[in-house]
């Protein structure tokens, strides 16, 4: 993980959302805790393919991995997700504003 990572947490959140088959595999987390021989059966790649990106969510603190006995359990962490939320949640308020204020002028060249 790269020191801008470390210190802000939405860069690895956003990093590992970034690609379309990552958020595929949080989906598939968010019904339970899955290794990653289930989760490659629902895709049309490699099992290191899967592996580099579940350590890209790891990376994220999207996921957690638990070993147990020889597999590792990959399990949802939602928590970084609210983070990212949260970020995204500034700029939805900066746009109601904006809209706000165009329809306040819209309304008032009506008059």
């Amino acid at each position: 993980m790269d020191a801008q990572t470390t210190h802000d947490p939405t860069q690895g959140v956003f990093r590992a959302l970034a690609d379309p088959t990552r958020r595929a595999i949080l989906q598939q987390l968010a019904q339970g805790p899955r290794g990653v021989n289930a989760l490659a059966q629902g895709f049309e790649m490699t099992r290191p393919a899967v592996a580099k990106h579940l350590k890209i969510l790891e990376e994220g603190r999207l996921i957690t991995v638990e070993q147990r006995g020889r597999e590792r359990l990959n399990h949802l962490q939602p928590e970084m997700l609210a983070v990212a939320q949260r970020w995204l949640g500034f700029f939805e308020a900066f746009w109601d504003d904006k809209l706000a204020d165009l329809k306040r002028e819209v309304e008032r060249d009506d008059d």
